[in-house]
């Protein structure tokens, strides 16, 4: 049976309905869903403009992979800190017994928002197209969530501890791979919606340049997971259920074994 009520800070494949594309994403503009949601957004637009000026002196390419410096290691402890922010968010906001998650906590997420199926692509990628995969590494033998930590986490994890030995781990590759695993887990949560001053725009198709679709930012394109089961996708008509009294449901992270 489908899920009848959005869960907090979750998004996911839709039951096809007449009502699903709007069902789809309208619940996320709800201060209700997520708790100080535009704070997140815009930790990541801060993020990705100070990526956009780094990328003035080292062009996103297979040659500037290796490149290391003091301000791609800042960059890669303040991306991954907005991870780690955004997981205690999410379990925060559901039921999750731990205080102090770890990333071997996190990967509790993977179980219900698919983050290791989300691909994306870097726009301003010099050479053969790089597809990015951030949390590949979290579908392990047994499904998701039981792999192993991303590179990216583990280089970050290990350049804040043994600066001295590990410096060079913290490389522009990583902070690429750690940006789009931001991008990630924010879009597992808010799809598209960047929460701007602006009105809603409706714009008419056209040819797009690049492959998948545009992501919370423009920088990069996404593709959303397509591999829900039938009985783990949302269906509900959010026109009749956003006026009832309990219109979010809750995940219980302390019942996922990972």
């Amino acid at each position: 049976m489908a899920i009848t009520r959005p869960f907090h800070r979750n998004i996911r494949s839709h039951v096809p309905t007449p009502s699903a594309g709007y069902s789809a994403w309208a619940f996320i503009l709800e201060k209700d869903y997520a708790q100080n949601a535009p704070n997140f957004l815009r930790a990541f637009s801060i993020i990705q403009s100070d990526f956009e000026r780094l990328c003035e002196y080292v062009q996103p390419s297979p040659e500037g992979l290796n490149a290391y410096s003091f301000r791609m290691h800042e960059m890669l402890m303040r991306i991954c800190i907005e991870v780690e922010a955004n997981f205690k968010a999410i379990l925060n906001e559901n039921i999750s017994s731990r205080t102090k998650p770890n990333m071997g906590g996190y990967r509790k997420v993977d179980v219900t928002h698919h983050l290791s199926s989300y691909t994306l692509i870097l726009t301003t990628w010099s050479g053969p197209q790089r597809v990015l995969r951030p949390f590949e590494a979290w579908h392990g033998p047994n499904g998701f969530g039981t792999g192993r930590s991303p590179d990216w986490y583990t280089s970050y994890n290990d350049s804040k501890h043994d600066r001295q030995d590990a410096f060079r781990k913290a490389n522009f590759e990583q902070v690429i791979n750690a940006l789009a695993g931001l991008l990630a887990v924010l879009s597992s949560q808010f799809r598209t919606q960047d929460f701007s001053a602006g009105p809603d725009m409706i714009s008419a198709m056209s040819p797009d340049y690049h492959d998948l679709e545009p992501a919370i930012g423009s920088l990069f394109r996404i593709r959303f997971p397509d591999d829900w089961p039938d009985d783990e996708k949302y269906d509900f008509d959010w026109l009749k259920l956003r006026e009832e009294d309990i219109r979010f449901g809750k995940i219980d992270y302390d019942a996922i074994e990972v």
